[in-house]
């Protein structure tokens, strides 16, 4: 499912991609590990909606993990990447999300 959520990168859809021109696949640059942890997240957030999750779960965490590393300097770049794949999940199932009310985000 990986695949799927990085499809949702290119230009035509929600644009992650424009700022990765000149990355090589496996590098270790910084949008290509972005990238890498949006897919590994929306993966698991849609293995986790269809229920197939408990067949790939510890894939997906092992690999996540590897990525989370990359990002120690600076950990807000996981709070970003798991916005990134949930938008990428709400484009693949054709989700709006509504703001919540007020009363809702208090925690």
């Amino acid at each position: 499912m990986d695949k799927l959520v990085h499809c949702t990168g290119h230009p035509s859809r929600l644009g992650r991609h424009e700022k990765m021109k000149d990355h090589q696949f496996g590098s270790q640059d910084y949008f290509y590990s972005q990238e890498e942890l949006v897919a590994e997240l929306g993966a698991a957030y849609l293995c986790g909606i269809t229920g197939i999750g408990q067949q790939t779960i510890q894939n997906n965490a092992a690999y996540i993990k590897s990525w989370i590393r990359t990002f120690k300097d600076d950990p807000k770049i996981l709070v970003m990447a798991a916005a990134q794949a949930q938008n990428a999940v709400n484009y693949i199932l054709n989700q709006k999300l509504e703001p919540a009310p007020v009363a809702e985000m208090v925690l």
